[in-house]
This record gives C-alpha cells, structure tokens and sequence, in this order.
C-alpha cells in the first residue's frame, strides 16, 4: 500500500538521520483528491492532511471530521486575508503565513477566540518572483514582527524549493535561518525529495501523489 510504503521510507530516513521515532509528521497532501481516495487513507488510520484551498477544506472536512476522529487538517496553500476566519474554523495549523497585512488579520482574529492553530512562515528560498513567501533577507524581521507586534505563536518555517533546483540547499538554508531565530518546526519536503529533508530537519512533510495518486482535478473545486 502506498501509505505503508510512504511510512516505512520516513521510517528509515529519520533512523538513517539519527533522529527520534516519531519526530516527522506525514501530512497527506488531499488537495483535489476524489473523496473516496481521501476515505481510503483515513480508513487506513491516517489523521494529518493538508489543503491547498479554504473553500475545497469546508467542503470536504467537516464531513470526514463527522466521521473519523483524531482528525488534523492543515492549510499548506496561500491564505487570503478575508478567509482568515473561515480558516481559524478548518485547520490545526496553517504553513504559509507570508505577509504583515496576513499576520495582522490572524493576530485580530485570534485574539478574538481566544486561540491558535499551529503557524508557519512560508520562506521564498529561491527568491522566485512568481512565489509567495518572505525573501530569506527579510526573515528574520519579519519573524520578530510576528513575535513582538502581533504576538503570534510562530511555529516554524517552509519551503517550496525551485523546480529545477537543488532542494537540499533550501533545505539547509531553512534550517539555518529556522535555528536562528529559535524555531523548531520544519515544513519542508513532499513526494520526490522527503527523504533529503528528514535528513536536513524536517518536522513535517507534505506528500500527496505518492500516497493518493496523480491529482484530478475539477472545474468545480
């Protein structure tokens, strides 16, 4: 089975990395997966996955929550400022805090209920103009803003590295900039690279063909 498989290969990396049993997260990426996929993987006794979009979470999770328990959705897609409450709603953590205007509308909406998901800053390692995430410049900065203006409990860092790059670099980079600022968390590596992350770090990975199959996706997702 492709989970089990997935599962075994993270198994070894982290022995094979010297870390702790248990020290990577698996975080199936559902994103545009027919439900039945989705319901084959929680039947296998799966519980994190992650989402690209609010809108295709609220219509896909509330159902599966209803259904299995122990369930954890996080948003490892862009994040626009007027969803921000409608995601506080849907996901246990969200990966791609990337902006001041973002983490202004999270520190008002969180004071609001009185809670906090999980928080990521998405760093732009490549420095790609088409990609969301903070330069590696501005990191530091904008970490301490998180921090001090706004009081946001920053978890870690991730990184979507270049295609046509290296990933092991901006897995390095990540890392380093992550230890500097006293952060422990890693998002970072998916299907073709995570086992080079768990080498570099990673505390959670995002693997979604490997385990569900090639995407389908809908016009009306």
């Amino acid at each position: 089975m492709a989970l089990l498989d997935i599962q075994q290969r993270i198994g070894v990396a982290t022995k094979k990395a010297d870390r702790a049993e248990g020290s990577v997260r698996l975080i199936a990426v559902s994103k545009v997966q027919p439900n039945a996929r989705v319901a084959d993987v929680l039947e296998q006794g799966h519980r994190l996955f992650g989402e690209n979009r609010v809108q295709e979470a609220a219509g896909k999770w509330p159902d599966f929550r209803a259904e299995f328990t122990g369930v954890q959705v996080h948003l490892i897609g862009p994040l626009q400022s007027n969803k921000v409450n409608q995601a506080l709603e849907l996901f246990e953590a969200i990966h791609t805090v990337d902006r001041e205007k973002l983490a202004k509308k999270l520190a008002d909406a969180v004071q609001k209920r009185g809670s906090c998901p999980e928080l990521f800053i998405q760093v732009n390692t490549g420095e790609e103009p088409q990609k969301a995430g903070v330069l590696p410049a501005e990191v530091d900065s904008f970490v301490k803003t998180c921090r001090e203006t706004y009081n946001l409990p920053i978890a870690g860092l991730m990184v979507i590295p270049p295609v046509n790059e290296e990933p092991s670099l901006h897995f390095a980079l990540l890392a380093k900039m992550a230890a500097r600022n006293g952060l422990d968390g890693l998002s970072m590596g998916m299907s073709s690279d995570f086992e080079r992350a768990i080498a570099l770090g990673a505390t959670h990975i995002r693997v979604g063909s490997a385990i569900f199959g090639e995407r389908v996706p809908s016009v009306n997702l």
